[in-house]
C-alpha cells in the first residue's frame, strides 16, 4: 500500500466530480468502496503526518528562551510542500481509481 512521494505529489490537488458508478464497479458495492478509500486516507495521513513531524523535529530548538523566535527557510519550504500536496483522502481516490489499492473482504 505504500507508495513514493513522487507519486503523492503529482496527484491534482483541486477536488473534481468522480463517477460513482465506477467506484461501485471496482467493489461491487459503492459503500464497499469508500470504506476502502478512508481507509486507505487514513493510513497516508498519518505517514503524511509521522513524516512532516521527523523532518520539522531537526528544526526544534529545546532551549529555555521564549523570545528568540528562529526562522529556518528550509522548515519554511518544507511546510509548503505539505501545503501544496493533495490531502489524503483525494490520494486515495486517486489510488483506488488505479487500481493500487489492495483489499479483501473478510469471509
Amino acid at each position: 500500500m505504500s507508495t513514493s512521494k513522487r507519486s503523492l505529489a503529482s496527484v491534482n490537488p483541486l477536488v473534481e466530480t468522480r463517477d460513482v458508478i465506477a467506484l461501485k464497479e471496482k467493489t461491487g458495492n459503492l459503500y464497499e468502496s469508500i470504506v476502502v478509500i478512508a481507509r486507505r486516507a487514513n493510513q497516508i495521513s498519518v505517514t503524511m503526518k509521522e513524516e512532516l513531524h521527523r523532518k520539522l523535529d531537526e528544526f526544534t530548538v529545546h532551549g529555555d528562551n521564549l523570545e528568540e523566535v528562529h526562522e529556518n527557510k528550509e522548515q519554511i519550504e518544507i511546510s509548503r510542500i505539505y501545503e501544496r500536496m493533495a490531502n489524503a483522502s483525494l490520494q486515495a481516490v486517486n489510488e483506488f481509481y488505479d487500481d493500487k489499492i489492495y483489499y479483501r473482504k473478510k469471509k
